[in-house]
């Protein structure tokens, strides 16, 4: 049973000054994703059954022949220590040749278990198809499992696991920040408004001119042309503070678990609601029916229902015009609604046009 407030509500707050770096990243400073094909080995007889994956019995074929040991083309090693698996990582930017990064590997075919294993020589590749890093090493495997007589236990996903610092970084990727004379500001969420006061934020401090907006999302700020003076403008951008506009007015439905959250700005016109649940109970009392003495007849079961039909107290309330966040929450509250019934006194007002606010269910 639902008790208590089932409302969760974004209580209005003054607004807050905030860095730049916060609210919008730099257009070209981004991640990659890398990925690679390789084996683990040195596995506990917990591999891949190579006879139900084949393609590990390829690859490690294709291994062995690289140093110069050639395996029968019909003969299955039937090794049960090594086990296929995809390698994936990420990218930072302005990475260069020599730096590590962290590497997570996940088994591709039937092994049990990754745990004790190690990664062999790795490419990771980019989208590009260019070999962009090389993996190798241990694997950390936070997952096990066990079994014993037909019974199995297992703690998290021992199938996959990490490597920190891993993978070794062959080439960097060209970041069109070296090279451009222009810095350009992508906000995390479009709003004009932040738009607008950004881009005087920035003409206040730099310069009149240097920046300028080119849409709700995205702001273009000249910069110096030396690498080095750039760097430091940057840092003087970034880290500038500014007041950003307020979200519009929006409802969230989560309608699997029934949160409802409501913006401070939400508004409703003049509206009543009214609530009320229909409660309909059955209840089946099989009864045992016996034939009379020499009556040759059967004894059985005859079915008896009970049905009961309660009906709580409907409770109607009146919005007001211009209702605030405040009285919404209480209103919604005095009568007890649980969290699926608030999801369709939400959509209710919504389609009766009452609700002042974008409608968003999860």
């Amino acid at each position: 049973m639902w008790t208590g407030f089932v409302v969760l509500a974004l209580l209005a707050v003054p607004a807050k000054a905030e860095r730049i770096k916060d609210l919008a990243n730099i257009a070209g400073v981004r991640t990659n994703q890398l990925i690679g094909y390789g084996l683990v080995v040195g596995l506990d007889q917990s591999g891949d059954q190579t006879s139900q994956t084949p393609f590990t019995t390829q690859s490690l074929k294709s291994f062995l022949k690289k140093f110069g040991v050639n395996l029968p083309p019909n003969r299955d090693p039937q090794t049960k220590n090594i086990a296929a698996v995809v390698v994936h990582a990420t990218l930072p930017p302005f990475a260069k040749s020599g730096h590590t990064i962290d590497v997570t590997v996940s088994s591709l075919g039937n092994a049990k278990s990754l745990r004790g294993g190690s990664l062999l020589m790795t490419p990771l590749k980019g989208i590009d198809g260019r070999v962009y890093a090389i993996a190798q090493g241990e694997l950390i495997v936070s997952g096990f499992g066990a079994e014993a007589d037909g019974s199995s236990i297992t703690v998290n996903v021992p199938s996959a696991g990490r490597i920190p610092n891993g993978a070794i970084v062959e080439r960097g990727v060209p970041s069109p920040f070296v090279f451009n004379d222009r810095l350009v500001l992508q906000l995390h969420d479009m709003d004009f408004t932040t738009a607008k006061r950004m881009t005087d934020t920035i003409n206040a401090v730099v310069g009149a001119g240097q920046a300028r907006a080119i849409d709700g999302s995205t702001v273009e700020v000249m910069t110096p042309v030396d690498p080095a003076r750039r760097v430091e403008f940057v840092s003087v951008v970034e880290n500038l503070t500014i007041d950003p506009g307020e979200s519009p007015a929006k409802v969230i439905i989560n309608a699997r678990t029934g949160t409802v959250v409501i913006g401070q700005h939400v508004r409703v016109l003049p509206a009543a609601v009214s609530h009320g649940n229909l409660t309909v109970t059955i209840t089946s009392d099989p009864i045992v029916s016996q034939p009379r003495p020499f009556s040759e007849g059967d004894t059985v079961v005859v079915p008896r229902s009970e049905i009961e039909i309660s009906e709580e107290g409907n409770r109607m309330f009146l919005f007001q015009p211009g209702v605030t966040l405040d009285e919404i929450v209480r209103a919604v509250n005095e009568v007890g609604a649980a969290p699926g019934d608030l999801v369709a006194i939400m959509e209710a007002l919504r389609e009766a046009g009452a609700l002042r606010a974008k409608l968003v269910v999860m």
